[in-house]
């Protein structure tokens, strides 16, 4: 991959966010000329800015705006080669209150980077999605699967032959800003209790690292309209909440009693579990060690090329029940391994 970044301009939406900041530190590895940071919280990008003070290299440029704002994102996007968009509004009760909000960044700010991205001839955009856009019943799925639709469809308006769209869509993702663990910490520390929305719930988890990581694989293996769908292991949203208390309980201020969990019922919006495909995805995937890959419905770029998709011949009809949160538990040792693994590099 290093020749997919090494002198590369790079902007990254939402870049001062938890998971687009990850994005801009792990492409240093790659050797980019220049990671630009696109963000409307001025506080986080400050903090951003603040952490690489001393850095030498001036590798980050850090710039204030909004996607909802397609003129500031095509000054943003002048000179540049790939977009990462995780720019978005991602949590679930409030854009199931708020949903013109979430269409506004979600969907429309989702068309104004393609619009950018076109308008400055970028070479790569991958829209960073969530698995709340298979099957969606809450606005924050809903809006996802609209932005992947836009992602998907720009790469048969384009015009010529830049630039190539695609998508990922993963699942929770640890320690990641408005995320479980990092809310369930919060309440140890304040003696609890720990709020749990139900005993059944499930969830797909991966660490915030290795999504940055496979989103870098997907860049490698584009070659437009696919969706990369990372495969995770799920857990039970109790168990994540009991082994998150063994770990954390020592740095409650009420560290002799015992933090007890509440159960309070699904928040507007959630299912109880979650699934990567949905069947009319089912039949065109090529399947891999670490992720699955949706083949565009569509591919009409490839017709005219007259030439199939790269990865067409590997394609075929997977089940999707293999692929349900419910079905791909890990067990309470192996998440306690897991969230040890993810607080030493939270402390590193």
């Amino acid at each position: 991959m290093k020749n997919e970044f090494k002198n590369k301009v790079i902007l990254v939406t939402g870049g001062a966010g938890s998971i687009g900041s990850v994005i801009a530190e792990e492409l240093l590895q790659y050797k980019p000329k220049t990671v630009r940071i696109l963000d409307i919280h001025e506080f986080s990008l400050y903090k951003h800015e603040r952490k690489h003070a001393d850095r030498k290299d001036e590798v980050f440029r850090y710039m204030l705006g909004d996607v909802r704002d397609v003129e500031r994102l095509k000054k943003a996007m002048e000179g540049v080669d790939i977009v990462y968009h995780a720019a978005a509004y991602k949590h679930v009760p409030f854009c199931e209150f708020n949903p013109a909000e979430a269409v506004k960044t979600n969907v429309l700010g989702t068309q104004n980077v393609v619009e950018a991205a076109i308008y400055n001839k970028v070479k790569k955009v991958i829209l960073i999605s969530t698995d709340k856009a298979a099957h969606p019943t809450g606005t924050l799925g809903a809006s996802k699967l609209l932005a992947e639709k836009i992602i998907t469809a720009a790469n048969y308006h384009k015009g010529g032959h830049t630039p190539v769209f695609s998508c990922v869509r993963f699942g929770n993702v640890t320690m990641s800003s408005g995320s479980v663990i990092p809310n369930f910490i919060y309440q140890i520390k304040n003696g609890g209790p720990v709020t749990v929305t139900s005993s059944e719930m499930t969830r797909f988890l991966m660490s915030i690292r290795q999504a940055a990581e496979l989103i870098f694989r997907a860049t490698e293996l584009m070659s437009g309209g696919e969706v990369f769908v990372f495969k995770m292991n799920s857990v039970k949203i109790e168990d994540l909440a009991r082994v998150i208390i063994e770990e954390y309980q020592h740095q409650s201020e009420k560290e002799k009693q015992k933090i007890r969990i509440k159960f309070t019922g699904p928040r507007p919006g959630e299912k109880m579990h979650e699934q990567l495909l949905v069947d009319d995805e089912s039949e065109n995937v090529v399947e891999m060690k670490d992720l699955l890959v949706l083949l565009p419905s569509v591919r009409t770029n490839y017709k005219t090329l007259h030439r199939p998709h790269p990865l067409e011949t590997h394609a075929k009809k997977v089940d999707v029940g293999r692929f349900f949160s419910d079905k791909c538990l890990i067990s309470k040792e192996e998440l306690a391994s897991f969230v040890r693994e993810n607080k030493m590099m939270e402390m590193e």
